[in-house]
């Protein structure tokens, strides 16, 4: 990725900013997608999210903030929050799909998510996978993508990645990234994720812009 935009369509609602994102990304083995309308018929993703359609739905859904879709509806909603988001500036959400060669080549593996928060010039990141894609290493490939686009192309100082607490896997995954660009663990917050009937405590990790280009020469 070079930093130039996939399409002329600007990320940024205000006039001041020039750069642009890019609504397409390929890594080694996935392609990171907008994900909005034209790329993603809510339609064709409302069963993976949905206990209905889904047997795993519960459990991939169980450290992060969403809830399974009781409809249609639900997943329309998002795919539009989505399209608003990204046009306000306030997040980068792509959809993941493998490569050919990979398992469920073609097939939505999940979303890769930027977010920024432009006052503290950090970028913080999430990656939601659905379980037959688990454990391929796709959440540290999307990451590499992600620094570029947020230290080479948003100009921001701190990349910021996280898992809430009993989430394992995440956490390994984030560890083995986060060491390989240089980065820190930084702490817990307690009692500050509120879900449902508990209260989570999310443990953040951060990757600076020096930190990143020493790991990177």
């Amino acid at each position: 990725m070079d930093g130039r935009p996939a399409s002329s369509e600007r990320f940024f609602s205000t006039s001041s900013m020039s750069r642009y994102v890019p609504e397409r990304i390929e890594t080694e083995r996935l392609v990171l997608e907008r994900f909005c309308r034209k790329t993603v018929d809510p339609l064709d993703v409302y069963p993976y999210y949905s206990t209905r359609h889904s047997d795993t739905v519960r459990e991939e859904l169980a450290h992060v903030m969403l809830e399974p879709h009781a409809t249609p509806k639900e997943t329309f909603d998002m795919v539009v929050e989505a399209e608003e988001k990204w046009e306000a500036g306030e997040a980068a959400l792509y959809a993941i799909t493998p490569k050919a060669g990979e398992a469920g080549a073609g097939e939505f593996a999940g979303t890769a998510g930027l977010y920024p928060e432009w006052e503290r010039r950090t970028a913080l990141s999430a990656v939601w996978l659905r379980e037959p894609f688990w454990g391929r290493g796709y959440s540290g490939e999307r990451t590499d993508a992600l620094l570029e686009l947020a230290f080479d192309v948003l100009d921001f100082e701190l990349y910021s990645a996280g898992y809430l607490a009993g989430n394992e896997q995440s956490r390994r995954a984030i560890e083995k990234y986060v060491e390989r660009h240089g980065g820190q663990y930084d702490g817990a917050l307690r009692n500050w994720v509120p879900m449902g009937e508990t209260v989570r405590d999310p443990h953040r990790y951060t990757i600076s812009r020096e930190q990143y280009a020493e790991a990177v020469e």
